[in-house]
């Protein structure tokens, strides 16, 4: 197999690609020069026949001037002051040699509304007066006969030259604010598409650090059960090795479900819901596994909750639990889901305290367990508070969850 590339191009080929004229390859700015040269020439031909007085014939160096002022548009996006320039010099010399009138305009007025396009207002301003004078010197000061084809206008045409010179102005400007209109607006959707794209890896990032910070420390406290019991009483040390086996089974799922919306569109679904808060007998569970009694209490008519809300919740509890296994000396903590308002829901988790020594090993600082609760909240709406409380720590976290067409408003994650 050698080692030379396929050439990757449009087309429905392979290889090389579908073949294509060589003008279509050199690109648009050659092959749009030469429909323009087409038009000069044929269009200058054809007025050359119907002016009054007329004008000189088109002879070899008429046709050269034709053919120049396209030649300099294929520079019109690299050296657009060039192609202004150049093109308006080629038109003063046209006119200048008795030419016919015709689309000889049309070069100049393409380069011209490119150049101002592009940014380059003064040079092509400049240019346009340098081509009005010139024409106004050719018509009214050059002297009959001094240069073939000067001095045979009068105002009559000199007003419609400038009507043509501010109608390029005012059409130039358009093409100008136009195009800064598509490029602020393609602007605006790249910046949305990144901040949708910040916005979910922020939201993968906290999904992944909520499900490792608390399955690994209860996988922790676990393993420190084990290796102090694994000599006196194996039975209990095997009992922790087992919850190790299933919070670590519990979290590769977790983990796997939210790297698998980094997956194309063809990717399977979840095998099961986000979580919410009828998983909180896991939580008690898996706490009570780490040595932590949790009471939960409910106040009010429990609801429904759209999956958004639910998953913050969940979550929100979650981290709170974690922190106190990691964090408090305490081995009881309560959960209280307040209901009583319509518009939403509170959720409180207690830490009665004290806090525990860290670790020699723990490094110092906080982690961004808080940070990423109240982020959750945030992003539904909703509040999140968190602090010292009677000797211990509260977590107080209000979710909102409106109404939607069937009983509920998703918000967050579901709008």
């Amino acid at each position: 197999m050698s080692g030379e590339q396929p050439w990757r191009g449009p087309g429905p080929w392979h290889g090389r690609g579908p073949w294509r004229f060589p003008w279509v390859r050199a690109g648009w700015p050659v092959l749009s020069s030469v429909v323009i040269a087409v038009i000069q020439v044929a269009g200058s031909g054809a007025a050359a026949r119907h002016q009054v007085p007329p004008r000189h014939a088109l002879d070899a160096f008429g046709y050269l001037l034709l053919l120049a002022g396209p030649a300099l548009l294929v520079l019109r996006r690299r050296r657009p002051v060039v192609a202004v320039a150049g093109t308006g010099v080629v038109l003063l010399v046209y006119l200048a040699a008795g030419y016919p009138y015709g689309p000889v305009f049309a070069s100049f007025a393409v380069a011209y509304c490119v150049a101002v396009r592009l940014g380059h207002r003064r040079a092509a301003w400049a240019t346009l007066g340098g081509v009005y004078l010139g024409h106004l010197l050719l018509t009214f000061a050059m002297p009959a006969g001094w240069l073939p084809g000067t001095g045979h206008g009068g105002w009559w045409q000199e007003l419609g030259v400038t009507a043509l010179a501010l109608l390029l102005a005012a059409v130039a400007e358009l093409v100008r604010f136009r195009f800064e209109q598509i490029v602020a607006r393609r602007a605006a959707e790249e910046a949305a598409v990144r901040r949708r794209a910040d916005e979910e890896r922020l939201r993968m990032a906290r999904e992944l650090h909520d499900i490792l910070a608390h399955s690994i420390s209860l996988i922790h406290v676990q393993a420190g059960v084990a290796l102090e019991l694994i000599d006196d009483q194996p039975e209990q040390a095997r009992s922790a090795l087992v919850t190790i086996k299933a919070a670590s089974k519990e979290a590769l799922g977790e983990v796997r479900q939210v790297l698998g919306t980094l997956r194309g569109p063809g990717a399977a679904a979840p095998r099961r819901p986000a979580p919410g808060l009828d998983r909180l007998p896991e939580l008690v569970e898996q706490a009570a596994h780490a040595g932590l009694t949790v009471t939960v209490r409910s106040s009010g008519t429990a609801r429904a909750l759209p999956a958004g809300a639910g998953l913050a919740a969940f979550r929100i509890v979650q981290e709170a639990l974690t922190n106190v296994i990691r964090h408090s000396a305490a081995r009881r903590a309560e959960v209280l889901l307040d209901w009583t308002v319509p518009e939403g829901l509170t959720v409180r988790i207690d830490d009665p305290g004290p806090a525990a020594q860290p670790e020699p090993a723990e490094p110092p600082g906080g982690g961004n367990g808080l940070a990423g609760m109240r982020e959750r909240a945030e992003a539904l709406g909703g509040t999140l508070a968190a602090g010292p409380h009677q000797g211990g720590f509260r977590v107080l976290a209000w979710l909102p969850a409106g109404r939607t067409a069937d009983g509920w408003r998703r918000d967050g994650a579901d709008r």
